[in-house]
């Protein structure tokens, strides 16, 4: 039996309180959709069925390149992350897994903390490596790289590590790899472009190698950060001849808010779609690039238009197609458990605006050349409230109507603040 750590009573007392209004929304909107041709119930299960995995780093408070500002209640290690997420998929039903970042959660135990997932009803998406920071005792730094340095023994360090994170993510039941590096140049002239790529690419596929059969490996692409004046895997182009020169498990990580300001990321997720390429997501937004900001707080539009091809793949049975999903923020002055509570909630809603799509008119529209018509097609799901929808699935699944609602009644952070003792401040970064 899973482990419920706000208590159901709670959950319960406080859906009383919204329960009549949702039916009576749920029934209005049903009709609604029924004179477009659309079963409400249908849409419901999908969304019911949808999951968003939770990064174990995110539940904490995050920072800026400055300064950061601990929150209460902060987790102090991985056992107390898994509690957190724990919540988050107790109120929405929708994280049903846990993605982990090494050595931020390295355990000595990693039967121990299995056990912990599957008592708490969590289970292990990808493992993300970490060769962007220095570690206690490292022998090697990557002030200047990681896996494109031009120490051979600094890569292979890198490599290993790569590896060491395979291994653990073997226990855990975990079936990819996430690999970002922030390696890149801060001056013209600092680095050979094509040297560097070359190295970066002779270690990756040394990691891509000790990959199991049955485990996918992502590459993900960011325009900037770190490294300002040139980054080794920097847009979507380079990172798909990435994955076409690593290998058929090799895929394409799409991070929504590691892309400039006007690029256009929905026909960048068709393109890896089309070609196979398509790994899967860091959910997040952004207002100038790389913020790393809630999902959807921004520009829902956007995520609904990448979610509007998401659906359309998934209808027409693209081959090859079965992206992960996951969440990627830093939360600087939220509680970080109902930032990513409302960012799942936001992602199940783009992909329930995007089931609604009248995709016969749309198709028609776009083969007569009626852009505008097209377009409203779109626009007409975007602008359906489909809160009905997400709360009556969650409802059905015994989790709250109103999360952050239920949230804030069962004070989980002043409890949990009793007993995790408050965190220093002074630190900087932005994880």
């Amino acid at each position: 039996m899973t482990e419920k750590i706000i208590e159901t009573s709670t959950v319960e007392a406080d859906n009383d309180a919204w329960i009549k209004a949702l039916r009576e929304d749920y029934q209005a909107l049903g009709a609604r959709l029924a004179r477009r041709g659309v079963d409400i119930d249908g849409i419901k299960v999908k969304v019911g069925a949808y999951g968003v995995a939770v990064p174990s780093w995110g539940v904490g408070t995050g920072g800026t390149r400055f300064a950061r500002f601990p929150g209460a209640g902060e987790p102090r290690h991985i056992f107390d992350k898994m509690e957190d997420c724990a919540v988050i998929q107790q109120l929405t039903n929708a994280t049903p897994k846990v993605s982990l970042h090494i050595p931020w959660d390295r355990v000595d135990d990693a039967d121990e903390l299995k056990a912990r997932g599957d008592a708490l009803g969590l289970g292990f998406d990808a493992i993300n490596s970490n060769t962007f920071q220095d570690q206690v005792g490292q022998a090697k730094s990557y002030k200047f790289g990681s896996l494109s340095h031009s120490d051979a023994a600094t890569r292979q360090q890198a490599v290993d590590h790569n590896i060491e994170c395979i291994e653990f993510g073997l226990k855990m039941g975990s079936n990819a790899l996430t690999v970002w590096v922030g390696d890149g140049s801060n001056f013209p002239g600092q680095v050979n472009f094509a040297a560097q790529f070359d190295r970066y690419l002779e270690a990756m596929k040394k990691v891509y190698a000790a990959l199991p059969d049955d485990w996918r490996l992502f590459t993900e692409h960011k325009i900037y950060e770190p490294a300002f004046y040139s980054t080794v895997v920097q847009d979507w182009g380079t990172n798909y001849m990435i994955a076409k020169e690593l290998g058929d498990r090799a895929y394409c990580l799409v991070d929504l808010g590691h892309h400039a300001p006007t690029v256009n990321i929905e026909m960048i997720v068709s393109r890896l779609i089309q070609f196979g390429k398509l790994g899967g997501f860091h959910f997040n937004d952004s207002k100038y690039g790389d913020d790393d900001l809630d999902t959807a707080s921004i520009d829902p539009y956007r995520l609904f238009l990448v979610f509007n091809e998401l659906v359309d793949a998934e209808m027409r049975e693209a081959e090859g197609f079965n992206p992960a999903h996951m969440l990627d923020q830093s939360h600087n002055v939220s509680d970080p458990i109902e930032s990513l509570m409302q960012s799942a909630m936001e992602v199940q809603r783009a992909y329930a605006q995007a089931l609604i799509v009248d995709r016969a008119a749309l198709g028609e529209y776009q083969e007569s050349n009626d852009a505008l018509m097209a377009s409203n097609t779109l626009k007409a799901a975007f602008t359906t409230d489909v809160e009905p929808i997400l709360a009556m699935a969650r409802l059905e699944s015994g989790a709250a109507i109103d999360p952050i609602s239920a949230y804030r009644t069962a004070g989980y952070r002043a409890k949990v603040s009793e007993i995790r003792p408050a965190v220093a401040a002074g630190t900087s970064g932005i994880v």
